[in-house]
């Protein structure tokens, strides 16, 4: 995951080592199903913006094959040292490329990807931000780019459960503490130019998910 504040950096640096325990076993699944929406060849570039511990990273290598190329950019120091002892110990280390960097402003050339793949990362930013770097994703990307997108998804109404009542709640008033919240995913990709293909909804803690592909 990622955030683009001297406060998330340090945040996501201090909890990288034990991430995994604290999250991975929570998000695994609706990670996989993006995973699978976005169904990488062999021989694709593909780009993850919050590679987090690398989980999808040493995923996606495999995917891509010897030919293929994935690079990983992250805000935070401590995930990339996490996630490159992965790919070490993966010998993965010849296709996957880790960056730390700011997503509003990728530091790839325009159409250098075939995919891209954000989990439990988009709803970090403002939604100023967002467009920012969905932007990006779409300078990125080459003419047949698609993105793939596992997000926290908002729900209004009778619908909406109690947890993500007091999650919204939460990251209102404590933006420090709980810096994502559920997002209108479909609304914000469309609004930034993609269109998307397909959706696929599940839940995480009684919340709503959404796994999503576009292009």
């Amino acid at each position: 995951m990622t955030g683009e504040s001297i406060d998330n950096r340090a945040f996501y640096d201090r909890i990288s080592s034990a991430y995994d325990l604290l999250s991975d076993s929570s998000e695994r699944a609706a990670r996989e199903r993006g995973e699978a929406l976005l169904k990488v060849q062999p021989g694709e570039r593909v780009l993850e913006l919050g590679f987090g511990t690398g989980n999808t990273l040493t995923e996606l290598a495999a995917q891509v094959g010897a030919r293929g190329k994935v690079v990983g950019i992250d805000i935070s120091e401590g995930m990339r040292a996490v996630a490159q002892k992965k790919i070490d110990r993966a010998k993965l280390g010849d296709r996957v490329e880790l960056v730390v960097g700011d997503a509003r402003a990728l530091p790839f050339q325009a159409g250098e990807f075939n995919a891209a793949f954000l989990s439990f990362t988009l709803e970090l930013f403002s939604e100023e931000d967002m467009e920012k770097v969905l932007g990006e994703i779409r300078r990125v990307l080459g003419d047949k780019g698609r993105l793939a997108v596992v997000s926290m998804a908002l729900v209004t109404g009778e619908k909406e459960s109690l947890l993500e009542r007091t999650y919204q709640w939460m990251h209102h008033h404590f933006p420090h503490i709980v810096d994502c919240r559920p997002i209108d995913v479909r609304k914000t990709l469309e609004a930034s130019g993609f269109d998307v293909d397909r959706e696929e909804r599940m839940e995480m803690w009684t919340m709503p998910v959404v796994a999503m592909l576009a292009h």
